[in-house]
């Protein structure tokens, strides 16, 4: 057959949307545009897109970040996005949580619940999901350092209201590499981290088939300045590393590869974004194919979620932020996400608001309802500009592979450890966002409503979020309570368990984790007993 048939055949096959697939005046438009022999979606190497209908089958997920206060804040702001269409969750936590430290911690001081929902043991997940049915939503949790003992958590909260494993659906971000290339909330050292990650993915392909165990993450690279192409290389990159940890760790590529997932940025770039997107598919499918063996279609389609650009938002004029918002989403649709989160206006002064956070979630729906994008698979592809810039990321891409595969000497694997250990990554990003700001210093990138476009008068003040000290004080008594009422002897045998287990690398610790959680141990008690054993790392500054 034809690629042109074959892609007829998987069509027919796919379940339809129930949508007029026309234009607003009425014209019919057929799934696809295109060459007969030419690549088309759902096809390798997934340039167009990883399913052969994309939109017309399936709408991408609309997944709002949300979490402020404490879990019973949170749970309100879950059941709003919900009632408002929502239909996936995504989890955001505190400082000290994203640390591995508990509320109680002198540390943790001023800022518990603050950027996030504070979670310190199985109590404060069971208060997060009151009331949700585990078995019908999809969850997202943006944790990385602590991931295993969130995971734990919320399978425990599963057990506990009789949902089984394997019908838990969501991503846990559990992509440490790049906390050591961008975001800086590590904890433990490289290694002991990425064990920690093996652990998880073990535990995830024998028991949780429909959950994705990382979502690599090159969202927080791109925040912390990188270019796209940067973004797109480090982010695979350390796709490429988790899959040779994985296989080192005896899993078999086909076992755990289809639940590998990854998240980007979608910045205003628009055709820039959209190449990007297109790139990623085609370089991690053939890689996975040539160079790990992969035989399953499905471990060679990326599939990935995106979140519009937090660092493209200005305090100045917020209310364009809606505007910079719904084209970067749109670049997002148009480059073929599975999943969307769009920014408030208001997140680059607080944690949005209701009315802000419902706007952001419009955006999506118009997108997805109004503008018919959503008709044809890959509606840009064959756009000269498009394919070329398409090329142009896979090439810059392409030579920052070369340079990390010399640097471990073969071993992706090895290459970003030592990329982390020497500050290269590091290194490369902060050139980047110091050249950038150089640009717009110097008028040469144009920010509206910053260095072009000011107003005379101020912006007419946004109603805020505001996180007070009380939120603070409930969730010190809640922990209180919480160990007061635990039986400590189990605490304490389960975390010395733990402990045993991290000491044998041979050992999953998954399951001695599960147990602690169980006994209602804290976040920062498991980490702090890791810790013990994995030593912490201190990074060595970039000069």
């Amino acid at each position: 057959m034809t690629r042109r048939e074959t892609w007829q055949e998987a069509m027919e096959e796919s379940p339809k949307r129930d949508a007029d697939f026309e234009t607003m005046s009425g014209v019919p438009v057929d799934a696809l545009y295109g060459p007969e022999d030419g690549e088309h979606p759902g096809q390798y190497p997934y340039t167009r897109g990883p399913y052969a209908s994309m939109y017309r089958s399936k709408l991408w997920t609309m997944r709002m970040f949300a979490g402020f206060g404490t879990a019973e804040d949170t749970n309100m702001r879950f059941k709003d996005i919900l009632r408002n269409g929502g239909d996936g969750l995504s989890t955001a936590f505190d400082l000290p949580t994203l640390y591995g430290r508990d509320s109680d911690d002198p540390e943790s001081l001023g800022e518990v619940g603050k950027c996030g929902v504070a979670v310190d043991t199985l109590a404060d997940m069971e208060d997060l999901f009151a009331d949700i049915n585990l078995g019908d939503v999809s969850t997202s949790m943006t944790i990385n350092s602590p991931a295993a003992m969130l995971l734990a958590m919320y399978v425990a909260v599963a057990e506990k209201t009789g949902v089984e494993r394997a019908r838990l659906s969501g991503t846990i971000q559990n992509d440490i590499l790049k906390e050591y290339q961008a975001q800086k909330e590590f904890i433990f050292p490289p290694r002991p981290s990425v064990r920690l990650i093996t652990d998880m993915m073990r535990f995830c392909a024998a028991d949780m088939p429909r959950w994705h165990t990382i979502s690599v993450s090159g969202y927080h690279i791109r925040e912390a300045g990188s270019t796209a192409a940067q973004e797109l290389a480090f982010t695979v990159a350390n796709g490429f590393a988790y899959v040779e940890a994985a296989m080192a760790a005896g899993l078999g590529v086909d076992e755990f590869a289809p639940r590998l997932s990854f998240f980007f940025n979608a910045h205003l770039d628009f055709f820039e974004e959209i190449g990007k997107y297109r790139a990623a598919r085609r370089i991690w499918a053939r890689w996975m194919k040539e160079r790990y063996g992969a035989k399953s279609e499905k471990s060679m389609q990326m599939r990935f979620h995106t979140q519009t650009a937090g660092v493209s938002l200005t305090a100045q004029q917020p209310e364009v932020n809606i505007v910079r918002t719904a084209i970067e989403a749109l670049a997002g649709v148009l480059g073929g996400t599975q999943s969307l989160h769009t920014n408030s206006m208001d997140e680059v002064l607080a944690l949005p608001t209701e009315k802000a956070a419902r706007i952001a979630l419009r955006t999506q729906q118009v997108i997805a309802y109004e503008t018919g994008v959503t008709n044809v698979a890959d509606p840009l592809g064959g756009s000269h500009y498009v394919e070329w810039m398409t090329d142009e990321m896979e090439r810059q891409a392409e030579e920052m592979f070369s340079h990390i595969d010399e640097m471990g000497s073969g071993s992706m694997l090895e290459g970003v450890y030592r990329g982390i250990e020497e500050g290269w990554f590091q290194g490369r990003i902060a050139d980047a966002a110091y050249d950038f700001e150089r640009k717009v210093s110097a008028d040469r990138r144009v920010t509206v409503g910053v260095n072009r476009f000011t107003d005379a008068v101020g912006d007419e003040p946004l109603e805020l979020l505001y996180i007070g000290p009380e939120v603070e004080e409930r969730q010190l008594k809640r922990l209180d309570k919480v160990k007061g009422d635990r039986d400590q002897a189990a605490v304490e045998s389960t975390l010395s368990i733990v402990a045993k287990a991290a000491a044998e690398p041979d050992t999953n610790l998954m399951p001695p984790i599960l147990d602690a959680v169980r006994a209602y141990a804290t976040v920062g008690e498991i980490v702090d007993t890791l810790g013990d054993v994995f030593g912490r790392w201190r990074e060595d500054p970039a000069l």
